[in-house]
């Protein structure tokens, strides 16, 4: 399957890709929308289809992100479950590749729980994407990417996570939203630039998210030009959405269209909303979250960008955390 099939692809749903320029969204209320109940059974996870929406040619205004000058950084929260915290899963930790421009993560650590797929509806059809577990003040927070929450106006229903996805099984449970948010952004335009969404999830077995598999932590303000790892649940060829995938280099700067980060990484339909990481120790699985997989140009095979997490993201993220 062709992953860079148009101007700008958005990497939304289990085997291919959001292809088009997008264009501007009739706007919606920027306020949270609750996901509605349902069944996803591990066949259904494994036969979610693809999602193939391309917009109409065109651009629409892209806002910079606002910055502050000094970075504001959250820790990453233990799992309860585990006395030593995240550093028992360090014990299966083997070395990682670096650079990678795109290969299964077998070095264990925190980032195998923390992160996983995401599943939901979106216009009659069940989809995935990939998102990661965050400190915040909830214990309950998902981040992951804008388009994999809302899309051309219409917020995703039937909305789940699922920490350490494996082939159909869900090792730490489904994790089912109660709210999801984007940036104002993102809601009133799709602004690429502000792509970045979050899902506040129910407890399961009187227990959180963040107590069951931990949480990372996240950084807003960061800078660019990073070292930087990012992960995902692929599942276009040559990928199958089974395994967490991760991509590790330096970063760069999108020069083109928008101000997103930039990392060599040919990740494809599925892991849009996958985590970003600075900081990113191998050995522990823990990384300072700085972005989430969005989007691939046409014309620039094999790179991956994610926006850059400025104040608007910053605020998405208070909205969710305090829900």
């Amino acid at each position: 399957m062709n992953r860079h099939r148009t101007a700008i692809s958005v990497l939304l749903a289990t085997g291919t890709l959001l292809a088009g320029a997008l264009t501007a969204a009739s706007p919606s209320a920027a306020v949270p929308r609750p996901a509605s109940q349902g069944s996803w059974s591990a066949e259904r996870m494994r036969a979610a289809t693809p999602l193939d929406i391309t917009a109409a040619p065109g651009a629409t205004a892209r806002t910079a992100p606002t910055t502050s000058e000094h970075p504001t950084t959250i820790a990453p929260t233990p799992a309860s479950s585990s006395p030593t915290g995240f550093l028992k899963d360090s014990l299966k930790a083997s070395p990682a590749a670096f650079p990678q421009p795109g290969g299964a993560w077998t070095s264990g650590g925190a980032v195998v729980k923390t992160s996983g797929r995401v599943f939901f509806t979106f216009n009659g059809k069940s989809a995935s994407c990939s998102g990661d577990s965050i400190t915040s003040a909830n214990g309950s927070t998902v981040i992951t990417a804008g388009h994999c929450v809302k899309y051309q106006g219409a917020w995703h229903t039937d909305w789940i996570f699922v920490p350490g996805y494996d082939n159909g099984n869900a090792p730490y449970g489904q994790w089912r939203a109660t709210k999801t948010f984007a940036t104002d952004q993102w809601v009133a335009s799709e602004d690429m630039n502000m792509d970045v969404g979050l899902a506040v999830v129910a407890p399961l077995d009187g227990r959180t998210l963040s107590q069951t598999v931990g949480a990372q932590g996240i950084v807003f303000n960061g800078g660019y030009n990073k070292k930087m790892y990012a992960f995902g649940f692929p599942a276009a060829a040559p990928y199958d959405g089974t395994k967490l995938v991760y991509c590790s280099g330096n970063s760069g700067k999108d020069f083109l269209l928008t101000k997103d980060h930039s990392l060599p990484c040919n990740m494809t339909g599925g892991s849009s909303g996958g985590p970003w990481f600075q900081d990113f120790n191998e050995a522990t699985g823990l990384g300072t979250q700085v972005s989430v997989n969005s989007f691939g140009y046409t014309f620039l095979p094999n790179r991956m960008y994610g926006p850059y997490f400025g104040n608007e993201a910053k605020a998405a993220y208070d909205k969710a955390q305090t829900a």
